[in-house]
């Protein structure tokens, strides 16, 4: 077997190889005598059709297996005798195949850049000194407060009002022509919210309820659907209902029914508790992200094009399948599919890097998860999975997906190993960076 080997770039190879003709013959016979066991022909005991009427009846068809057979063994055993980590599906150019005759083809594929990570171990980082404040434990409180509030009719009362929670229908159109995701109806409303362009909640404000009532919004010329940006469009509308949040009151009460807590001072106490193991987990996560992003800054390499667009396509699958159930229609357009996808390309780009830097890292390092520790893994993701077992056992039972879950315990656990071995520097945070944590936990 002939072998060349082009270094088209740095992530990119082209292989050409070439068999004898005596693999030919070889592999063409070893497929007609596995092709006679199987088949039946009339005329013919079992096992002892001619090679001739088989080639006569499935030249072809064998032909094409040949073929295929003899690239796959050649081109998976140069592969394993280079050590090239391919990440992309070969690209096949082959010449014709005669049996008795040399066979050649060439694969061109995407393999994992060659890295070169030094100094990686007593990275500087920096951490926020950390404290809960009373501000914050306040908020939290509220949200819980706010998480256990009612919705009930307004009463005595008509009209919309800032705060208020309508339901409502609605049909728009420009210059009287109605245009798409214009309409709705039973269209759950904050009224200030934000979860309508500003511009449409404010025109709701003194609508009354049951009245069928037309309004104007003036879309900004800077809106995300070019179909209304700049435009004013009239909107038709009917509030058909109006209801307010009561809270409940903040006592002893609330404490024991909510916060399984003997009073408030209790409750505070816990939250406060909670909040500041909420702000560790966020501290530990950026030092994290800073470790990667000093990594990223000190490799100059280019990652695959081929791993950058999967990953791409994995983020976008997540994001449109977290809108999936999600009301896409109403005064309000989200941005567009082409403008999220060049969003998501940037992350998806520092996403490969990092996985392939830690990668790299483990490597050196000999970090490695057992059977048992993925094992164990796949236990606990079971269990949690509540009504949802079977289907995450029976994911976890194919060895891709195991393999996906060993890589990512892989690199939790190196990106923990070089964060004990970061060389961290606390400093003041400004009030607002806290605030900022506060609101994340």
């Amino acid at each position: 077997m002939k072998i060349d080997i082009d270094e088209i770039s740095p992530v990119q190879r082209k292989i050409r190889v070439e068999l004898p003709a005596e693999t030919v013959a070889n592999e063409f016979s070893r497929a007609y005598e596995d092709l006679r066991r199987r088949v039946r022909i009339k005329g013919f005991r079992a096992g002892k059709a001619p090679r001739g009427v088989l080639q006569g009846i499935y030249g072809d068809e064998l032909k094409g297996q040949v073929q295929s057979q003899l690239v796959e063994e050649s081109l998976g055993e140069v592969i394993k005798e280079r050590g090239l980590q391919i990440v992309s599906r070969p690209e096949i150019e082959a010449n014709d195949l005669v049996e008795g005759s040399a066979f050649s083809f060439s694969a061109v594929f995407e393999i994992k850049p060659p890295i070169e990570v030094k100094d990686y171990l007593g990275i500087a980082v920096e951490k926020v000194k950390l404290f809960v404040t009373d501000d914050q434990v306040d908020e939290a409180l509220r949200r819980l407060q706010e998480s256990h509030a009612r919705l009930e009719p307004v009463e005595n009362r008509t009209i919309v009002q800032p705060g208020d929670f309508i339901t409502l229908d609605f049909e728009g159109s420009i210059a009287g022509k109605p245009f798409q995701g214009g309409k709705g109806e039973n269209y759950f409303l904050e009224v200030g919210g934000g979860q309508a362009l500003p511009q449409f909640e404010e025109a709701v404000i003194g609508l009354t309820q049951g009245v069928p009532t037309k309004i104007q919004v003036a879309y900004p010329e800077n809106y995300s659907n070019d179909e209304l940006a700049g435009k004013t469009v009239d909107f038709s509308v009917m509030v058909r209902e109006i209801k307010q949040k009561v809270l409940p009151e903040l006592d002893d009460d609330f404490a024991k029914d909510h916060g399984e807590c003997g009073s408030l001072v209790e409750l505070r106490a816990a939250i406060r508790s909670r909040l500041k193991d909420e702000l560790e987990h966020i501290q530990k996560e950026e030092l994290k992200e800073q470790i990667i992003g000093r990594l990223i800054g000190t490799c100059s390499f280019a990652p695959p094009p081929t791993m950058v667009e999967r990953q791409t396509r994995y983020l976008m699958e997540r994001y449109q399948n977290r809108g999936l159930g999600q009301s896409v229609s109403g005064p309000q357009t989200p941005p567009s599919l082409e403008e999220t996808r060049k969003t998501l390309e940037g992350r998806a780009l520092r996403q490969v890097q990092a996985t392939l830097l830690v990668e790299k890292i483990a490597q050196l390092e000999n970090i490695t998860v057992s059977d048992k520790e993925v094992q164990e893994r796949v236990d606990n993701l079971t269990r949690a999975a509540g009504d949802r077992a079977k289907t995450v056992r029976e994911a976890y039972s194919r060895p891709d997906t195991r393999d996906d879950l060993r890589a990512q315990m892989v690199f939790d656990r190196t990106l923990g190993f070089l964060l004990e071995r970061a060389l961290i520097k606390e400093v003041d945070a400004p009030a607002t960076k806290v605030d900022e944590q506060g609101k994340k936990g």
